[in-house]
C-alpha cells in the first residue's frame, strides 16, 4: 500500500508520496494510474518528497510526474504544497525552506494559521532564462514575415509571444496582440485544441506550457494554461512567473502583479535589484489515504 496526501495550490492539484520512507520503482506508472480522473484518484500528477541529495545545502528534494507520465523540470503550486508538508508533518521546519528540484534548489518562506499550520508560501523561483536555445525554442522554426513576424504558424494563424523558461519552458501569448484572445472571448478560447497543438510544435524539442493572458491593468493580469503533459489546469506556478516577465519585457505590467487564474489567485514579483521571480499563493491539504499497488516495496529508497 502506498500511502499518499492529496494537496493543491490555486486548483493545481497533485498526489504527493514521502518517497523517504517508501521507494516507488516505476514513478511514471504510478503517475498516470494515481492521477486518471476517472479510475484513479485524480490530479494533475505525482510528486515524490525525497531526502536532499545534499544535505548540507537543503532540507528536502523532490520529483514532479505529469499526468502522462512525464517528468518536469520544477512547478511553482506543487513546491509549495511540499513546504507545507514537510512542515505540517515535522519533516522539517526550518523557514526559509531549501528544497532540491530537477531546475536547481530554491527557498521558500511561509506563514502558518491560528492551528500551527502553514497556510501561504513565497517561493524564491531565481532568475528567468530567456536565450531561445536555453529555454529551449528552435528558432529557425519560427515564421519569418510581413504576416507572421516572430511568431509560431499553426492552424491558418500566427501566434506571436514571449519566451521565458522558470526551469521549465513557457510560452506566454497576450490579448493585445491577438484580438481573439480579448476579455470576452479568453473564457470561450479553446484552450484545448490550440494548447496542445502549440505543446507539440516541432519548434520546442521539450514540448511547451502555454499561457494565454489578458492584462486588466499595469499591476493585474487573467491567465488560463495548457500545461504540457497535463492539458488544462486550475493554475501554474512557474507559467505565473513567466508571464510576469513576459509582461515587463513587453512593457505591458509593472514588476508587481496579481495574476487570477482559474483555481484562485496568485502574487508575483520580478525583483529588479536580484533579478529574481517571487511568488506567494496559498497551500492547501485535501485528503489523505492508501493506493493498493504493486509497483511499490517498503524500505528505504536506493
Amino acid at each position: 500500500m502506498i500511502r499518499f496526501t492529496k494537496m493543491h495550490g490555486c486548483g493545481n492539484d497533485y498526489i504527493y508520496v514521502e518517497a523517504s520512507s517508501q521507494t516507488i520503482d516505476d514513478p511514471p506508472s504510478l503517475a498516470v494510474a494515481m492521477a486518471d480522473r476517472h479510475v484513479g484518484i485524480g490530479a494533475d500528477g505525482l510528486i515524490l518528497i525525497l531526502d536532499p541529495d545534499n544535505p548540507e545545502q537543503a532540507d528536502l528534494r523532490m520529483r514532479i510526474f505529469n499526468a502522462d507520465g512525464s517528468e518536469a523540470e520544477m512547478c511553482g503550486n506543487g513546491i509549495r504544497c511540499v513546504c507545507k508538508y514537510a512542515h505540517d508533518r515535522n519533516l522539517t521546519r526550518a523557514n526559509p525552506m531549501r528544497i532540491e528540484t530537477e531546475a536547481g534548489e530554491l527557498s521558500l518562506q511561509y506563514t502558518i494559521d491560528d492551528s500551527g499550520l502553514v497556510d501561504r508560501v513565497s517561493v524564491d523561483m531565481g532568475e528567468p532564462i530567456l536565450s531561445l536555445p536555453a529555454i529551449p525554442v528552435l528558432a529557425d522554426e519560427f515564421v519569418w514575415s510581413q504576416k507572421c513576424f516572430h511568431g509560431i504558424e499553426l492552424a491558418d494563424a500566427c501566434w506571436n509571444g514571449v519566451f521565458v523558461s522558470m526551469g521549465n519552458p513557457h510560452l506566454v501569448l497576450f490579448a493585445n496582440e491577438h484580438p481573439e484572445l480579448m476579455a470576452g472571448e479568453l473564457a470561450q478560447l479553446d484552450v484545448a485544441k490550440i494548447g496542445s497543438q502549440l505543446e507539440n510544435h516541432q519548434a520546442f524539442p521539450q514540448r511547451m506550457n502555454i499561457h494565454f493572458v489578458q492584462v486588466v491593468s499595469p499591476g493585474e493580469i487573467i491567465m488560463r494554461t495548457w500545461e504540457r503533459g497535463s492539458g488544462i489546469t486550475q493554475a501554474c506556478g512557474t507559467g505565473a512567473c513567466a508571464v510576469c516577465v513576459a509582461g515587463v519585457l513587453t512593457k505591458l505590467t509593472d514588476r508587481t502583479i496579481l495574476a487570477h487564474l482559474p483555481g484562485g489567485d496568485l502574487e508575483l514579483e520580478w525583483d529588479e535589484a536580484s533579478n529574481h521571480v517571487l511568488m506567494t499563493g496559498p497551500a492547501v491539504e485535501i485528503c489523505t489515504g492508501q493506493w493498493s499497488g504493486a509497483n511499490m516495496r517498503e524500505g528505504v529508497r536506493s
